[in-house]
């Protein structure tokens, strides 16, 4: 028998993107608006060699459009920028996003993360913060009790019994890993061993997200809304700080999962269900972007100059409209502090397949 090849990649054909662009395509809220190549800002400076890994991770769970396309970009992982690049042209279109309704404009990019802090198996010493598992009563009550009242009230504290994974030392340390929705914690084991392992987005108690930083703004409190603002004045007032977890009502439940090998390069599984890539994933509104579609993003600062492909692999509660995205940094303080200062202007293209 003779050996098994596989047929070659299509071989790109004109890359001089002059055809005539098809007509605009309406998703949702979001408008894409078909575009020349030449268009997308940095386009041929990119290492999109380093974007391959999240498109494969993609490729694990494809929705229908781009499923027929993930066999030619698993034999890409290995080619040059340059000839994913001519494959992107010959296979790919790109769509400016602009919203059905009103002017075009900028639209706001944030960023993400997930946290690494140390925690206990059993509450000792200043581990005394508990990170839970969802209740086996979630269900039976929409919404469940408020954060107010799970700290509060003795029959919700009773239904929250058991049902500790960790402990850690810092309120708000715990507020962060909630509203991130994920997190990687060394836990110290009854025996004194330690285990590295992720904690997951298992349920939430269906209240509303409440941003903890719009309170303070509301209340004239800060000027700064972010992280490190936040933790300034959490500082200087730490009789409000009880206060100030109260006004977000919503709350995380986690799943704990090893983290090790391989995984302990990715982050953790977005709402498409594949993990995360530092710095080449995003979270976006699903009704304007499809999960699985890669994305070229483009924000000029001042934080954080980006010019890059990007995988649409995540939501969030905060990020709605067609010009909206979180950018996820990775893991760890130097992650953390990106994301607790990103904010800044946003443009971004589909590349939807011809």
């Amino acid at each position: 028998m003779p050996p098994r090849t596989e047929a070659p990649l299509p071989v790109p054909g004109d890359l001089s993107d002059t055809a005539p662009l098809p007509p605009p395509i309406v998703r949702g809220h979001s408008r894409w608006v078909p575009v020349r190549w030449a268009e997308l800002p940095g386009f041929e400076q990119d290492n999109t060699t380093e974007a391959w890994n999240a498109w494969i991770k993609s490729c694990e769970r494809p929705g229908p459009t781009f499923a027929p396309l993930c066999s030619e970009v698993r034999r890409l992982s290995l080619a040059t920028p340059e000839e994913q690049r001519a494959w992107m042209r010959t296979r790919l279109r790109p769509y400016r996003v602009e919203p059905v309704s009103g002017p075009p404009g900028d639209g706001l990019l944030t960023s993400y993360f997930e946290p690494m802090y140390d925690a206990t198996r059993q509450p000792q010493g200043p581990f005394a913060v508990p990170i839970y598992r969802p209740p086996r009563t979630l269900g039976q009550r929409k919404p469940w009790y408020t954060r107010q009242e799970m700290d509060t009230l003795p029959e919700a504290r009773a239904q929250l019994q058991g049902q500790e994974i960790a402990w850690l030392a810092d309120p708000v340390d715990a507020l962060i890993l909630q509203i991130q929705g994920s997190g990687r914690v060394r836990i110290t084991e009854p025996d004194g061993s330690q285990r590295l392992v992720r904690l997951a987005y298992a349920a939430t108690n269906d209240q509303p997200y409440r941003s903890v930083g719009k309170w303070l703004l509301d209340q004239g409190l800060i000027r700064d809304p972010t992280w490190p603002g936040i933790k300034a004045w959490l500082a200087a007032n730490p009789n409000r700080v009880q206060e100030f977890l109260w006004s977000n009502p919503r709350m995380v439940f986690f799943r704990e999962e090893p983290l090790g090998g391989i995984d302990a390069l990715f982050g953790p599984r977005g709402a498409q269900g594949v993990q995360l890539t530092p710095g080449r994933s995003i979270a976006i509104d699903p009704q304007s972007i499809p999960y699985g579609t890669p994305v070229w993003l483009s924000s000029p600062g001042p934080l954080l100059a980006l010019n890059r492909l990007v995988m649409a692999q995540d939501t969030g509660s905060a990020i709605t409209g067609p010009l909206r995205a979180d950018y996820f940094a990775g893991w760890g303080a130097q992650a953390g502090d990106l994301a607790g200062k990103l904010k800044q202007p946003l443009k971004l293209w589909v590349l939807w397949p011809r």
